[in-house]
């Protein structure tokens, strides 16, 4: 047995924004993918996937006593599936901010949710609102607090725009150009990030005054000029902006970045050679960086692995 693929994602604005009712927007990234699998002689990995999912399957079994009207699941089937040893197959790194247990909740969704939303469908608001409603409740065993937009992105394979908390569309991106100048990339920072303690930070910070009014008056500022500005394919402000991004975030989310990337965050922001900003919840994983000139960031950034994710 195996199932369909589903990917993983790249949020390219809206980190922690969008708790604050920022923009944001979120595109498939198609280099990594998982899907349900059952094998006759499992590997470690595998039956640790397994554990895994059976613990899932009692956060599901509760969120349908607690909220039957929001979801339902075929539970017998997807009990005696987990029983008969299905795991994740996934290539998708965990904690890397690129959405490992949002690929795991499109899968299950996929096969096992009854009168279940489908991509054929008219997408209407109401119907994307529905599906990251109960992405976020599902996915909250995985982070405590999920915006359920990973999920959504894996599950549907196509970028997602959110204007609010509860206007989100599915949306176009600029066709991409391979032989373009511009891109925006990786950085594997080697460290595997947690998202549930990098959240809680943010929520302590958020009962700062003056943290909050700087989320305002230029975090969500800036992001939301950067999503106006990609979409528009306006690259020459759209630099601008996320240079102004890059700064905001090495000032006041310091503790989201890992600490050997303090100084060619900074480098980035003084040569114009690249900028720098979160990928996801930060404290490890990916680093996502922009840069109008891949081959002079590359130069730039010698001694590390570059892995590009869109070039315009």
């Amino acid at each position: 047995m195996k199932g369909p693929l589903f990917y993983s994602k790249i949020l390219l604005f809206g980190e922690y924004g969008i708790i604050q009712d920022s923009k944001g927007l979120s595109i498939p990234y198609n280099f990594y993918n998982g899907a349900l699998k059952c094998d006759q002689n499992p590997s470690a990995e595998a039956i640790s996937s397994n554990g895994h999912l059976k613990r899932f399957v009692n956060h599901l079994k509760n969120l349908e006593i607690e909220q039957p009207d929001l979801v339902r699941f075929d539970l017998a089937t997807l009990e005696a599936d987990v029983t008969n040893g299905m795991y994740f197959d996934s290539s998708i790194p965990q904690g890397y901010g690129v959405g490992s247990s949002g690929a795991l909740v499109a899968a299950i969704y996929d096969k096992y949710a009854q009168n279940k939303i489908t991509v054929l469908e008219n997408l209407t608001r109401e119907k994307l609102l529905e599906l990251k409603t109960i992405f976020s409740q599902m996915e909250s065993f995985f982070h405590g607090k999920s915006s359920g937009l990973d999920p959504l992105n894996s599950y549907l394979s196509i970028p997602i725009l959110i204007n609010s908390k509860d206007n989100i569309e599915a949306t176009g991106i600029p066709t991409q150009s391979l032989d373009g100048k511009g891109a925006v990339f990786l950085i594997d920072s080697g460290i595997v990030g947690e998202t549930a303690p990098m959240v809680n930070i943010f929520m302590e910070n958020l009962k700062d005054q003056g943290f909050r009014n700087m989320l305002k008056t230029q975090f969500v500022k800036y992001t939301d000029s950067c999503v106006e500005n990609f979409l528009g394919g306006d690259m020459k402000s759209l630099f601008a902006n996320t240079k102004k991004l890059s700064k905001v975030v090495l000032s006041h989310f310091k503790p989201m970045i890992p600490e050997e990337f303090h100084g060619i965050w900074q480098k980035g922001i003084d040569t114009n050679d690249y900028y720098l900003k979160l990928c996801g919840s930060g404290g490890g994983g990916y680093i996502l960086g922009f840069t109008e000139d891949l081959e002079r960031a590359k130069a730039s950034l010698k001694d590390y692995k570059l892995e590009v994710v869109y070039q315009f």
